[in-house]
């Protein structure tokens, strides 16, 4: 095996609705590509791939070019040394597990193809589906098999497409953590798509937001999720509201700053390098308010609103409430039993319960 090293991606490649132009490197790491469907995140994997073969640019993995525009070279699929794997498994139906984990070693000799496909089929523990079809198996031992395929052939950079998003959470827990332990092992450049917020936060300690084919964000994925660049990261992130707010002071020796709505409702807010006068968009979560019928006392929470409920509606286990502030709604997540117990139905006078910490600026 050669030895891994940094892929370098920077090209522009005409999509449907907009141009993909982006450019960025993956050491030997784990990086996140994290965005709406549609926002180029695919085409930048089938790019690196193979698959597509762009206008402008050029892509790498450890100094070997994979395209240049400019000199006209352009490595096929086959060639390249990449792992790929998408939501479809697409192992070949005629073939066995182990003819199809085999498929990439053609060419090399019996023993060590032999070897090494025994070798992954049990670091996948699918040591026991070698003589099976893939229409014999399930869908969770069909994905271990083309995880298995994509790695025997010892890639220089894996491209996963959302390979395990139709899996239930405890068989995806089981495989990412057998395809970590793989890329610890190798050092190898790992591109991992995902368009949910949890696996971004988790998957990876680096994140590469995409929007309409324009790489908007690079970062820690806490810190680039929890100070989202536009409304459509934010929606991505979970900020349910969006909040139009004036700076009206700024208290450094504690901190924070007061932000003047637009109705005169004014909210604490965490100290950002920001001036009086400036208008902000603040951003906070529906699930990161809390709901009283009565006027808390004795809080830390400094933020204390009061509104009427306008609308409550049960969704996939909670219950999503519309709370009318003066001149503003704003979204709020409480679960069926608060609902139930505190009765927040249309026409409930509440205060909500805000924590300064809680909000956060959209950049730009």
């Amino acid at each position: 095996m050669s030895a891994p090293g940094v892929l370098k991606f920077d090209v522009e490649l005409a999509l449907g609705g907009f141009p993909l132009r982006c450019a960025f490197q993956v050491e030997r790491e784990v990086v996140v590509l994290f965005g709406a469907s549609g926002a180029g995140k695919t085409s930048i994997l089938e790019s690196i791939a193979g698959f597509r073969r762009p206008e402008r640019g050029h892509i790498e993995i450890g100094g070997r070019v994979l395209f240049d525009a400019a000199s006209g070279q352009f490595v096929p699929v086959h060639l390249r040394r990449v792992g790929y794997l998408s939501q479809q498994p697409a192992l070949f139906p005629h073939m066995t597990v182990e003819q199809n984990i085999a498929y990439g070693l053609h060419g090399m000799a019996s023993t060590e193809r032999e070897e090494r496909v025994r070798a992954m089929m049990e670091r996948f523990q699918i040591s026991a589906l070698a003589d099976r079809r893939p229409a014999a198996i399930s869908g969770g031992e069909q994905q271990r098999a083309a995880l298995a395929r994509a790695l025997v052939c010892e890639p220089e950079a894996l491209l996963l497409d959302e390979p395990l998003s139709a899996l239930d959470l405890r068989l995806k827990t089981v495989l990412l953590e057998l395809l970590f332990e793989w890329q610890r092992e190798r050092e190898v450049p790992m591109l991992y798509v995902t368009h949910d917020q949890q696996e971004a936060y988790s998957l990876a300690r680096r994140l590469l937001v995409v929007e309409h084919g324009q790489i908007t964000a690079d970062g820690d994925p806490r810190q680039v999720l929890d100070a989202p660049a536009s409304r459509e990261q934010a929606a991505r992130a979970g900020f349910e509201n969006l909040i139009e707010a004036e700076i009206e002071e700024r208290h450094a020796e504690l901190g924070t700053m007061t932000c003047r709505l637009r109705h005169d409702l004014r909210l604490e807010t965490p100290l950002a390098e920001k001036q009086a006068g400036d208008v902000v968009t603040l951003a906070l979560r529906a699930g990161d308010i809390m709901v009283a019928t009565e006027l808390p006392k004795g809080l830390s929470a400094r933020n204390i609103v009061p509104g009427v409920v306008e609308a409550a509606e049960d969704r996939a286990g909670m219950v999503e409430l519309m709370v009318r502030c003066g001149e503003t709604t704003l979204k709020v997540h409480v679960t069926r039993g608060a609902r139930q117990s505190l009765t927040l139905e249309a026409g409930r006078a509440v205060w909500l319960v805000i924590k300064t910490q809680s909000i956060r600026y959209l950049r730009g």
